[in-house]
């Protein structure tokens, strides 16, 4: 038999990916490991074993090695800076707060890394996303599916991805059941990672202090102190600046002696000032989201029921998406009040296992408590 077409697997060095390149070699197609370089910082310390570390090298060229593959490292590290580095600085710096790993995959793991691919030959790509792709010859788009192992769907993650991406873009770990059949496929084959753990942290700001810490060396100026008001204007003290703070958040407030407790219910980023409330204030059912990219429709000319969900680990909501004068721009009214619809997040629109598509909260319309 014929081997089939050329695949690059993205290979991170985890089990995830390791299993993805051996699934697809052991179903006939020419494989080929490529490990994308995207961040160098840290690389040299042993504890940091990230997608992004030099460890993570290690791991998928002697994948690669018992995989009978080809594997190559490329240098992908000033795409990410000028994308996924940047838009995270943007981000807090505006008082948002940014998902990486959207941007990582859209500007890197599906954009720059097919133009690679291209260049090798490829007919596809691949990685250790658990998602599924269909095409639909009703509508003749290709529709992006949760992972039938709902606990580890990425679904959330990949909703940038474009018709074109999605046309030549194979996710091998889709269809399995469980993270603990991915592990078991992997000790099959002899793979030495798979008992390795998950990459829990952001690979550029793992390291000691995590992302305040990355935010201080790369721009001081992001932590120019401000007040904390509450929402009726009330002066109740300072901060160090506005990066270290998100919607919801309680912690670290230096706040203490109130009836109620206390979360951040809005970052003011124009005059650095975060404002706190009771966590009834957290609630809200209308905002507005921007950058939509759409993958089950073309574009939105109607009110469409969804479900939506507004964080990576939360279940959808019923929702209603609605159309504005921008294309790329919805409204989306929940039917029950949310907590702590966040700027900067990523709004992502299903109907059952489809992704219909997703977007970046940009602004909350009204907050239940805050009327009159």
């Amino acid at each position: 038999m014929a081997n089939k077409p050329l695949v690059a697997v993205a290979m991170s060095g985890g089990v995830d990916s390791s299993v993805a390149a051996a699934l697809l070699a052991k179903q006939g197609y020419e494989v080929v490991g490529i490990t994308l370089q995207i961040w160098q910082e840290s690389q040299t310390d042993p504890r940091h074993s990230g997608c992004c570390s030099l460890g993570a090298v290690v791991d998928a060229r002697r994948v690669a090695k018992i995989l009978g593959i080809p594997h190559y490292v490329l240098n992908f590290r000033q795409q990410f800076a000028q994308t996924v580095i940047a838009d995270f600085i943007a981000e807090y710096q505006r008082g948002r707060t940014p998902n990486p790993c959207v941007q990582c995959n859209r500007f890197v793991k599906f954009d720059a890394f097919l133009e690679k691919a291209d260049e090798l030959g490829a007919q596809y790509i691949a990685t250790g996303h658990y998602a599924r792709i269909q095409y639909d010859e009703t509508s003749g788009r290709w529709l992006l599916l949760k992972a039938v192992n709902h606990e580890k769907d990425q679904s959330y993650v990949l909703f940038p991805m474009t018709q074109a991406q999605l046309a030549r873009t194979l996710f091998p770990l889709g269809e399995l059941p469980s993270k603990t059949q991915t592990r078991a496929l992997a000790r099959e084959l002899g793979l030495p990672v798979a008992d390795k753990l998950d990459s829990q942290e952001i690979c550029f700001v793992a390291e000691a202090g995590g992302y305040r810490a990355f935010l201080q060396r790369r721009v001081p100026e992001s932590m120019r102190p401000g007040e904390i008001r509450d929402v009726y204007g009330n002066l109740l003290g300072r901060h160090p600046g506005i990066a270290f703070f998100t919607i919801g958040q309680r912690r670290g407030l230096g706040l203490s002696g109130h009836q109620e407790p206390l979360y951040v219910v809005d970052i003011d980023a124009q005059n650095h000032v975060v404002v706190v409330g009771p966590e009834r204030y957290l609630y809200c059912r209308r905002f507005l989201v921007e950058d939509v990219n759409w993958i089950a429709i073309d574009r939105l000319t109607k009110p469409l029921a969804v479900e939506a969900r507004i964080r990576y680990n939360m279940p959808e909501a019923p929702a209603t998406i609605f159309p504005t004068d921008t294309a790329t721009c919805v409204e989306v009214e929940f039917e029950s009040p949310q907590r702590a619809i966040t700027p900067g997040q990523a709004a992502v629109f299903y109907r059952g296992e489809i992704v219909v598509g997703g977007g970046t909260i940009s602004k909350r319309l009204e907050q239940e408590e805050w009327k009159g």
